[in-house]
């Protein structure tokens, strides 16, 4: 009797410790969630690919694509203000080029990898590394719209990141043009037009959101951009 009743008493010891490690890893991964890379398509690459474009374009722009790859490890599960400001450090260091001379087009909207290799693009391209740099991070792009504006020191049409840390706050301005990352009030120098970000699309005044015009997939070199990166 007492043998029996130890057997029956260490099943059921031995199913209850079993659930226990089971609820720890359950909830050790649900804790460490957010940490997990996201995979986001021309952005998370792989070592094949790296390797691949070294031959294509060269060492230095092999080296460019695994710092960029090494910050974003470095930047992953840190404070959304440290990320800004180092992701907006990193990239204003590529060469600004305007797209008639790198590009031989009026008009070309490059992906991160294509700005990073050929070391060099305009104000377009370095947004556009900067926004889905921070999206791969884990930013919500709820906070995140791509600012279509003026430079009225240049005179001429100009584009930049904006970053709302809630709905309603004021939001900065990532800019390649200055190395500070300022509130949009004090960028004197910017007339917003309009922005946008993977989903929406909004009438800007003043560097904020002002009135939702409809969805982003509106803007053609947009719907371009989304379908190279797919591919990369």
């Amino acid at each position: 009797m007492y043998k029996s009743t130890y057997t029956q008493q260490g099943k059921g010891s031995g199913n209850f410790f079993n659930s226990l490690v089971l609820l720890v890893i359950v909830m050790t991964f649900v804790l460490f969630l957010p940490l997990v890379v996201q995979s986001e398509p021309g952005v998370n690459l792989s070592a094949s690919f790296i390797k691949q474009m070294g031959q294509k374009y060269g060492k230095r722009a092999q080296l460019r694509l695994k710092r960029w790859q090494k910050l974003m490890t470095d930047l992953r599960g840190k404070n959304e203000q440290t990320q800004l400001k180092e992701v907006n450090n990193f990239f204003n260091k590529v060469r600004f080029i305007d797209d008639i001379h790198h590009w031989k087009k009026k008009d070309y909207w490059a992906t991160p990898v294509e700005f990073l290799v050929t070391n060099g693009g305009d104000c377009e391209d370095f947004t556009i590394a900067k926004y889905y740099t921070l999206k791969s991070l884990g930013v919500d792009i709820a906070k995140l719209s791509i600012a279509y504006v003026k430079a009225l020191d240049y005179n001429q049409a100009h584009m930049v990141l904006t970053y709302y840390k809630t709905p309603r706050s004021e939001p900065v301005v990532l800019d390649n043009l200055i190395p500070q990352i300022k509130k949009a009030s004090k960028r004197k120098d910017l007339l917003h037009v309009y922005s946008f970000n993977g989903d929406n699309l909004w009438i800007s005044k003043k560097g904020r959101r002002a009135k939702l015009v409809g969805s982003s997939d509106r803007l053609g070199p947009w719907v371009k951009l989304q379908k190279k990166l797919k591919t990369q």
